[in-house]
């Protein structure tokens, strides 16, 4: 009789309580790394998704970039967060160890028919779509237009012979001014700029699973960073950053003592913040090309948001209706996804075609139209199970040959053996 009453009253106290209460029925969470000024136009974009899900309610959680792998894989299962942002080369381990669940059928064929095939791919293991792919990113050249006017440099270098020579000239040794800037002490930032020249001197960094860093093309660029380095065109020590570029790279690039760089478009927010008004002297140009290339290319990589596989069932449903709705035409400004919008205000190049579309005069600037005159050509960073070891150890090599502790052949066959290994035993 008691147990009648106790379920009656709590029945009619449900029914009693603010519809708002009652509402926020379903929590779930979203993982990234963005600045808290990107936090908060995710959150502005939870509030408005909201507003016909108040069943749903979204936390926004971040963490420095260095953090965000280590976050996934300590806090697995029901405790980690609902949604996550990475970075599409820690995938194959994520869902070989269970730890994302695939997209549901409606969300697989939205994203397949309206995302390029080779970013649909890179969101995918083994033909199965892992996420919703959002950024994409490539490289260029980035210079600075009134160091080449002082140095009577006309035009950005199109080939690595000009490329040297222009260092040459834009450095200053008693100024403190390098020519041509190289990262250290972050993975990503040591490799795609190296890579991007790999392949725009025709090589590859995997082909078929197997490192191929013993070709001639990657001998020529081990050399070329050697060249660049011995003759004092490059300082390793005015290179150091961290994987939001702060640091002696990003401040010798801002403050006009580095004249050339390779760096991704996603930077283009911090140099705004840190050159003001010069940042009009920055432009981009494509990658030069090798010796034994036949046009500039880029290295390629992309973000995507997954959903954490350990969840409540109601908790993955609702992680995907809002990841579906976040990345849609209909959750933003003229057509655009509030994804979109949200990368764009990083200068981040989203990856949906409709996106692209819809920004197409922004994307047009004479800083970004540079870095999307080489999607066509660019190749995808190699998506592989141990890539990201793979990428720590081509960087650790990297960084021995700009503090000349091997010399470029030394370079060639130590990242040629490393990697070899750690792909193998990946792959076991």
């Amino acid at each position: 009789m008691k147990l009648a009453w106790i379920k009656g009253a709590l029945a009619a106290g449900i029914a009693l309580l603010p519809s708002a209460v009652w509402a926020q029925s379903v929590n779930i969470s979203y993982l990234t790394h963005w600045s808290p000024e990107t936090v908060a136009l995710l959150e502005q974009a939870a509030k408005d998704f909201a507003k016909d899900h108040p069943d749903v309610a979204v936390t926004v959680r971040a963490v420095p970039f260095g953090d965000l792998l280590t976050t996934l894989r300590s806090q697995a299962g029901g405790q980690a967060a609902t949604i996550a942002g990475i970075y599409d080369l820690w995938l194959p381990e994520l869902a070989r160890d269970k730890l994302v669940a695939p997209a549901p059928e409606t969300v697989a064929g939205e994203v397949k028919g309206a995302w390029p095939a080779g970013v649909v791919t890179a969101a995918s293991v083994g033909g199965v779509l892992y996420g919703v792919p959002n950024e994409i990113d490539v490289y260029a050249l980035n210079y600075n237009k009134a160091l080449f006017k002082e140095a009577g440099i006309e035009a950005a270098p199109k080939t690595w012979d000009e490329l040297k020579d222009a260092a040459a000239k834009l450095t200053k040794k008693d100024a403190g001014q390098q020519g041509f800037g190289m990262i250290n002490s972050w993975a990503a930032g040591v490799v795609h700029p190296f890579s991007s020249l790999l392949v725009s001197n025709g090589g590859e960094l995997v082909t078929g699973g197997k490192p191929v860093l013993d070709s001639k093309n990657a001998g020529e660029t081990f050399q070329l960073y050697e060249e660049l380095i011995k003759s004092g065109s490059s300082d390793p020590a005015m290179g150091t950053a961290d994987a939001n570029t702060t640091g002696p790279f990003l401040d010798n690039f801002v403050s006009g003592k580095t004249g050339m760089i390779i760096m991704a478009n996603w930077w283009e927010s911090a140099l705004k913040a840190g050159m003001g008004d010069k940042f009009a002297d920055i432009a981009t140009a494509p990658i030069p090309v090798g010796p034994s290339g036949d046009k500039p290319r880029s290295i390629s990589y992309s973000w995507m948001t997954v959903v954490n596989a350990g969840a409540a069932k109601a908790e993955q449903k609702a992680a995907w209706d809002f990841l579906a709705w976040l990345n849609s035409p209909k959750s933003g400004p003229n057509g655009a996804s509030a994804m979109a919008n949200i990368l764009m205000s990083m200068g981040i190049l989203p990856s949906r075609s409709s996106d692209v579309d819809a920004f197409k005069d922004k994307l047009g600037s004479e800083f970004l139209s540079g870095y999307v005159s080489v999607l066509g050509d660019a190749k995808p960073f190699p998506v592989v199970l141990g890539g990201q070891e793979f990428s720590e150890s081509l960087q650790q090599t990297i960084e021995a040959l700009q503090y000349g502790k091997v010399s470029a052949t030394e370079a060639q066959t130590n990242a040629q053996a490393d990697a070899a290994a750690i792909l193998e035993k990946a792959a076991k």
